[in-house]
């Protein structure tokens, strides 16, 4: 999973964004709980970079909720 721009965020739509909101969670719950069961993480770095575009694409909803 690629770092998303906020550029590429900015560009979709309120739905797209809530769609890929809801599958980068999904994701990062599975993830979560492959670490958690003991299994090595294919990609060590793939949490946190779930972590990231979560928090990007949310401040991104925040500020078009405030404008």
């Amino acid at each position: 999973m690629a770092l998303l721009r906020t550029s590429e965020i900015r560009e979709m739509t309120a739905e797209e964004r809530s769609k890929t909101l809801a599958e980068l969670r999904g994701e990062l719950m599975h993830e979560r709980g492959t670490a958690a069961m003991g299994g090595a993480p294919a990609n060590p770095g793939k949490i946190r970079a779930l972590r990231t575009n979560i928090a990007r694409i949310q401040t991104i909803q925040k500020e078009e909720e405030k404008h």
